[in-house]
């Protein structure tokens, strides 16, 4: 179900001289604005979660799944390149999911890891706020990227849409509006964070049980599903 060279044709996509200065900017900023807070306001519960919550996991870790997810596979899509790569003996859904552990893979190191370290910069780790949060963000990292894969399977315009869907849908409604925040990665990861970091700085409007089975539905269907698509896309001589 893993193929070496697909993975290695993706990290270079997805590491490439543009997206990679898009890969660290996002980290960058939330360490930067770490230092800033910690110099101003000092160790602080609350300040942590608010920038942790607000900045890392509302918009970084999204944003980074929308580079990740998307990028795995909608470029190759968009200039038809993917039929050589289609072309290849290997099976479709092989290549889907040797693309998705890519895409998580690059998202989880630049999102979870910038969050640890922010969080341990904030507040050193008080009442576990910077372990739950990085546990928050590989969770997400997982869910994000197979919707956002999805995405680029489907869609030539998936960049938009993804961006779409994580700063209007996840920060703004997922946070405003309460029944949409049920149907938001964003507070099913919370829910996990709530779990890790105990009451307190963390909470989640999703129960942990509910938040487990649609982190894991959405990763299934999203994954599946963008194997379908792609079994859809016809090659010269295919019957």
């Amino acid at each position: 179900m893993y193929d070496p060279t697909v993975a290695r044709l993706t990290y270079r996509a997805l590491l490439g001289r543009r997206r990679a200065a898009i890969l660290f900017a996002l980290p960058a900023l939330l360490v930067a604005i770490a230092f800033a807070v910690r110099v101003l306001t000092g160790s602080d519960d609350q300040v942590a979660s608010d920038v942790l919550g607000g900045f890392a996991i509302a918009t970084m870790v999204p944003l980074i799944g929308v580079i990740a997810g998307t990028g795995a596979i909608g470029p190759e899509i968009d200039d038809g390149s993917i039929v050589y790569l289609l072309a290849k003996p290997v099976k479709r859904p092989t290549i889907i999911f040797t693309k998705l552990i890519v895409a998580i893979a690059v998202t989880m190191v630049f999102s979870a890891l910038p969050t640890l370290i922010a969080g341990l910069i904030l507040n050193g780790n008080g009442q576990q706020i910077a372990v739950a949060y990085t546990i928050a963000a590989l969770v997400a990292s997982i869910a994000y990227s197979a919707l956002f894969l999805l995405l680029g399977t489907v869609s030539r315009h998936a960049v938009v849409f993804g961006l779409v869907y994580a700063l209007v849908w996840e920060a703004l409604f997922g946070t405003l509006v309460p029944g949409a925040r049920t149907l938001s990665v964003q507070q099913w990861s919370l829910a996990v964070a709530e779990k890790v970091g105990g009451a307190g700085a963390i909470t989640s409007d999703v129960g942990l049980p509910t938040a487990t089975v649609l982190l894991v539905a959405v990763t299934v269907v999203a994954t599946w599903y963008a194997g379908q698509k792609l079994r859809t896309l016809k090659l010269a001589g295919d019957e």
